[in-house]
Parts: structure tokens; C-alpha cells; sequence
């Protein structure tokens, strides 16, 4: 079927030109946001860059429409997750790569930093950005393969992703500062799915949600009560719903604590598989990445 959608629009009209103010810029394509902007930050002026996955989208579930593989068909560069984030995009990708440049921005991080949960079936999780220093490895893999494709500009892509490693370490110190703000028997923090192991291990957080890493697996009956049972038990004072999942989740996990004697709150809602609107400060991967931290210290350390 992805096959068949990609040569149907090879075989269709040519997709206009750019317009000339594009003329001479690398034409690049993301699927998720926070490589959107780790692309715009490392390519600066010499890139033109279009994101598929918007505010609140869920890359598990994003199908390419006939609209995304046109655009796909006229970039330069296409850049996204791997490790199966963009698993029913897959096929497209890969039918992609005989013609351009295709790159996973997680293909330069080593492989015994990635988690492997058993439930995700051997695969390693794709949620890597929340840990920000492994999230930096995808600076390098950009760079380099922008110069490859624009080696004229090579040197102001390797100085550029310079800068943004530099503001990516001071990023993860504010992390840890917060992070240590919170008493260690405080730090749980639940979601609606498993997207936040990554965070959990670099910043000493116990995780737990109540989908999978992926969200095509939906919670069942025994998982909302088993987790309820757990905040019951731990008497934890907040959860957190997430921008891209739907409230709904974590909601049942509230009643069936309340069922239990317990209130827990919903502390906020945190970015998750998508971050902010543009123009926000959560509309990039450093204000999504500062806006969930100070959500989650803000709720575990109010008072009940």
C-alpha cells in the first residue's frame, strides 16, 4: 500500500517548484517536531524545513497521507525518530531512501545507552529525547548529513550544532538542578503512557504509565486498576496527563484511586510524542523539555 501511494504521486504531476526565496536552501522534511527543530537550530538560514507531525500528534499511530509523501518526494534531506516511533510510516520511509537522503536522527547514539523494555518485543524504546544528553547525539548525526548534502555550508552547520550543544548541557543541568529539588521517595511520576523511561533513568525518577511505549496497545481494565492500586499504596500525590494522548486515560486511573479512599490530582499535562504550538515556548524541544520538568516538581512538591 505505501509503495503504491509513493508511485502513484511519482507518476502524477510534478509537485510545483519552490517558491525563489527557497531557491538554493536544502529542502528538508522531519516527522516529529523536536527534530524539526533540532534541524532548524543546526541548519539556520541555508534550510527549509517542513514538520508532518504537529502539535499534538501521535507519531505511533500517524499514517502518511498523499499530501506528506509529496512532500517527502521533493525533499533533500528526510530526517525521523526510528527505533519503530514512526511505525505505520515505515514503509514509506523506506521506499524513500532508494531516491534521497533518509536519516534516522537516532542511528549515532550508542546502542547500550537505548532501554529495551521486554513488553516492547526486543525493540529499543524511541522515547530518547527526554533524556537531553542522549538527545544531543542527534545534533551530529544533522550536522553531518547536511554537510554531506550542502558541503558549501558545512562549516556553518558543524559551528551551529556547536552552539546548541553548548545550550543542550546547560538544558540538562536545569534538569537535574529541578530533578533534585524533589526528595527521591517523591520522585514517581505517572503517565498515560510509557514515554518517560529515558527521563526516569537520567534524572532518578521512578516511571510508570498505564499504555505501553506504544500507544496502539490500549489499556485494559486490569491495567487502570493495577496502577491505581500502586498510587493508592504509595499514596502518590499527583499524575500527569499527556498533550497527545487523550485526557480520558488517566482520568479512569483517578476514579479507580478515589474508589480506593485516595484522591490524587492531575498535576498538569506534559509534552510527550509532540510538543507546543509554534511560537510558544513549548513549540521547542528546550521549552517543552523545561515546561515538563517544572510541571512535574511543581505537583510533586505541593502539598496534599
Amino acid at each position: 500500500m505505501a509503495f503504491a501511494l509513493v508511485f502513484a504521486v511519482a507518476a502524477g504531476a510534478c509537485a510545483p517548484p519552490n517558491p525563489p526565496e527557497e531557491a538554493g536552501r536544502v529542502n528538508v522534511v522531519t516527522t516529529i517536531g523536536m527534530i524539526r527543530d533540532v534541524v532548524e537550530n543546526v541548519g539556520g538560514e541555508h534550510v527549509r524545513v517542513v514538520g508532518l507531525m504537529g502539535p499534538g500528534v501521535d507519531p505511533h499511530l500517524y499514517k502518511a497521507s498523499e499530501g506528506d509523501v509529496r512532500r517527502l518526494f521533493r525533499a533533500d534531506v528526510i530526517f525521523y525518530g526510528g527505533l519503530h516511533l514512526e511505525a505505520r510510516m515505515g514503509e514509506v520511509l523506506e521506499e524513500m531512501g532508494g531516491r534521497t537522503r533518509v536519516r534516522a536522527v537516532t542511528r549515532g547514539i550508542p546502542v547500550d545507552q537505548l532501554l529495551t523494555p521486554p513488553e516492547f518485543q526486543g525493540a529499543h524504546d524511541p522515547h530518547v529525547w527526554f533524556d537531553v544528553r542522549l538527545w544531543a547525539y542527534t545534533v551530529d548525526v544533522i550536522a553531518q548529513t547536511l554537510a554531506e548534502e550542502d558541503p558549501a555550508h558545512a562549516a556553518d552547520y558543524y559551528a551551529n550544532a556547536q552552539r546548541y550543544h553548548t545550550r543542550m548541557a546547560a538544558l540538562d543541568q536545569y534538569v537535574r538542578a529541578r530533578a533534585a529539588q524533589v526528595p527521591r521517595d517523591k520522585r514517581v511520576l505517572i503517565t498515560a503512557h510509557d514515554a518517560f523511561n529515558y527521563f526516569g533513568r537520567a534524572y532518578g525518577f521512578q516511571v510508570r504509565g498505564l499504555q505501553g511505549i506504544s500507544t496502539a496497545s490500549e489499556a485494559g481494565t486490569a491495567d487502570v486498576q493495577a496502577l491505581a492500586e500502586f498510587i493508592a499504596t504509595r499514596r502518590i500525590p499527583a499524575v500527569f496527563v499527556e498533550s497527545s494522548i487523550p485526557r480520558r486515560t488517566i482520568e479512569a486511573v483517578q476514579e479507580a484511586v478515589r474508589a480506593r479512599g485516595f484522591d490524587v490530582r492531575i498535576g498538569g499535562s506534559l509534552y510527550s510524542d509532540a510538543m507546543g504550538n509554534p511560537g510558544t515556548s513549548a513549540g521547542t524541544y528546550e521549552g517543552m523539555v523545561r515546561h515538563n520538568i517544572d510541571t512535574i516538581t511543581g505537583a510533586l512538591l505541593r502539598e496534599p
